[in-house]
């Protein structure tokens, strides 16, 4: 597996999830000049920001309201690592070293025997080596009437555990093999796994031609909801009551794993882990997952902020240069005094 330089050690992680110093919160200032930027950009819907778990600003200008369901498009990849993690933390799957196939049982015939080799960690990471869904192959096979035999059937590209390939497909493969291994829905689990510790809804998505629900795109989350979802990661894995009691949702370790650069963005540079993005914006180590549109989950574990973002999701895109817009609306309010 090739490994990719990481934004920071997984030592300098560890002090941040320790929150070493408490950082003051987003000043009045900052907030209003987040305010008067986010105005410029009629697409955005939603900007919510959290400080040490607790939300301290909220602009809704479109669309869905901060407590409303809305089409986080690809963003679901983050959340379905999440899943995943908690998945493995109740024993439903043994760990990220599993093979899919293991998981998944029968195969389509025909298949490279490389498959064999695919593990959940290539999954979570998008280094499948399969030749992508996403992009100008997507259409064709989300028409396709079996989505995981037809991302299975597709060449390699390159070896399991290879470059990052951004693929939809990749991701379906994983909610197949959850559903397959749990005897469960990916909606269940969610909702079972995340979604009752956390106290969030997560209301049914999406389902493939055989009823398996939507893997990497189109889950129906509410910006209040991605928020829990960032602290959760935020506090490494934890989830805490009123009384400050802690239940882990994600194994040990999970966090500082899916933080760690496994392959990078063709497109940005970023690296990539399990289901996150990672990035340094003014100065300061950022986790991020986004969807098409733009919609985004930042943590900033130095700042202990969590910020949701989103946006108009209907065609067309505009692409990778709004995912850049809604990053200066992030350095604004990090730089904002």
């Amino acid at each position: 597996m090739r490994l990719f330089c990481q934004v920071i050690s997984c030592g300098a992680i560890s002090l941040l999830l320790s929150a070493v110093a408490a950082a003051q919160a987003p000043s009045a200032r900052a907030l209003n000049t987040l305010d008067q930027q986010t105005a410029a950009l009629d697409r955005v819907h939603a900007v919510v920001v959290a400080h040490q778990g607790r939300i301290v600003h909220e602009r809704h200008q479109g669309g869905p309201g901060v407590s409303a369901p809305t089409n986080i498009k690809s963003l679901s990849k983050t959340v379905l690592a999440a899943v995943t993690g908690a998945a493995i933390e109740a024993g439903v799957i043994e760990s990220t070293e599993q093979t899919m196939v293991a998981l998944l049982g029968q195969l389509p015939n025909g298949v490279d025997p490389q498959v064999n080799e695919i593990t959940v960690a290539h999954l979570l990471a998008q280094q499948a080596g399969l030749e992508r869904t996403s992009g100008s192959n997507y259409s064709a096979w989300v028409a396709s009437n079996n989505w995981v035999n037809n991302a299975l059937s597709r060449p390699f590209v390159d070896e399991p555990g290879g470059r990052m390939l951004y693929s939809t497909g990749t991701s379906h493969l994983l909610s197949a093999a959850l559903t397959q291994a749990s005897g469960d829905t990916t909606h269940a689990l969610a909702q079972r796994l995340l979604g009752e510790p956390l106290n969030i809804a997560i209301p049914p998505w999406l389902q493939d031609p055989q009823g398996i629900y939507f893997g990497g795109n189109d889950m129906q989350l509410s910006p209040r909801a991605l928020i829990e979802i960032g602290e959760l990661y935020r506090n490494d894995g934890m989830v805490f009551d009123d009384s400050g009691e802690g239940q882990r949702v994600l194994p040990e370790g999970w966090v500082e794993d899916s933080w760690t650069a496994r392959g990078e963005s063709q497109w940005t540079g970023d690296g990539y882990g399990f289901g996150w993005f990672i990035t340094t914006l003014a100065d300061v180590p950022v986790y991020y997952g986004r969807g098409y549109g733009g919609q985004a989950l930042y943590v900033i574990p130095e700042r202990e902020m969590t910020v949701v973002m989103t946006s108009d999701p209907t065609p067309p895109s505009p692409g990778g240069q709004f995912q850049q817009r809604l990053n200066q609306l992030l350095i604004g309010l990090l730089e904002g005094e």
